[in-house]
């Protein structure tokens, strides 16, 4: 979908599209003792609730989304929120690090072919300062068709085979694929297959 195409979904939407919670996965990760990074980039953060949720935790944030209307409201969630993030709308595909680093990277749900899905991984591996965290949770390919939230198409989701190929080097911290119940808004809400991806630059 194009940013256009979001910001309509956005406008149309009554209340946050994916809820106001953080993600499990991420609170999950964030109690691990081994995981405490000063600074963090969120590529594809929607309306701000992952994003929103770290900075409250002391986490330097910069996040960014390819829908305007979708920064516009996590810009709004910050200011209730009286957190302080670095926010502004992009493609992943064009958005280029440029020298920064992060200490952890957090990739939610971002779907496409899987040259964009790789694209983006290369992107956040890229961005990781030594020691640094990719953090991914994403709609998995499942055995039988999909019929709960995300993709209906296996080829715009994840692998755990894809995944281990393309962060390369970096200590795969856990992997996994089953089927969870989200209870993430109107667009996740349900049984769904979902692959989890935690992952160590040296």
């Amino acid at each position: 979908m194009s940013g256009p195409d979001w910001d309509a979904r956005y406008r149309a939407a009554e209340g946050s599209l994916f809820g106001d919670a953080p993600n499990d996965y991420l609170r999950m990760i964030c109690a691990r003792t081994d995981f405490a990074p000063k600074t963090a980039l969120l590529p594809a953060d929607g309306d701000g609730r992952n994003g929103s949720w770290l900075a409250s935790q002391g986490i330097a944030v910069t996040a960014f989304d390819l829908s305007a209307e979708a920064t516009r409201r996590a810009v709004d969630r910050d200011k209730v929120n009286g957190v302080s993030v670095e926010r502004f709308t992009a493609d992943v595909t064009a958005w280029q690090p440029a020298g920064r680093t992060w200490d952890a990277a957090i990739v939610f749900y971002l779907h496409g072919p899987a040259s964009l899905r790789r694209a983006c991984l290369d992107k956040a591996i890229a961005s990781l300062a030594p020691g640094g965290w990719i953090v991914l949770e994403a709609f998995a390919k499942a055995p039988q068709p999909a019929t709960g939230p995300g993709p209906g198409s296996p080829a715009l989701r994840y692998s755990n085979e894809e995944l281990a190929e393309w962060v390369g080097e970096l200590q795969i911290v856990e992997l996994m694929a089953g089927t969870i119940l989200l209870d993430e808004g109107s667009r996740h809400s349900g049984l769904a297959d979902v692959v989890r991806l935690a992952a160590r630059r040296s």
